[in-house]
């Protein structure tokens, strides 16, 4: 199966996307003086195209992003440098996957904020940032 594989894939256009969903967290993010003392809980998804990837052929993770790396990148962001907007927070996270991975050629990064300041009821607020090079 490997060499119909690897003699298909001229012909053919590849796409390979690595996803992390609903990774949780617990932080001081917030316009309010509430939400930056007491914290509260994020949910973020990642979302990255990954370029020319020989992974699914050669088996390696070298050939594709580890999303072990991903998760580290997303934490490291998140439980940081406090933001009062997590517009902010997700571009930060954005840039910062794609200046690590050269493979991604396109990054979309989606948090969710569950004690959304908001005067009703809702489920979330979500903000969702994308960015391609």
């Amino acid at each position: 199966m490997t060499a119909l594989a690897g003699t298909r894939t001229n012909s053919l256009s590849r796409r390979l996307t690595v996803r992390l969903k609903n990774c949780a967290f617990f932080a001081h993010h917030g316009m309010f003086d509430e939400e930056k003392r007491l914290g509260q809980r994020f949910f973020v998804d990642v979302e990255l195209g990954v370029s020319h990837s020989d992974a699914p052929l050669s088996d390696s993770i070298h050939d594709t992003v580890n999303y072990a790396s991903v998760y580290q990148i997303v934490e490291r962001s998140i439980l940081g440098s406090r933001r009062n907007l997590i517009e902010t927070l997700s571009q930060e996270i954005a840039r910062s996957l794609l200046d690590t991975f050269e493979l991604a050629h396109a990054v979309t990064v989606s948090i969710r904020k569950p004690g959304a300041s908001v005067p009703g009821v809702l489920d979330f607020a979500e903000v969702e940032y994308a960015e391609t090079r």
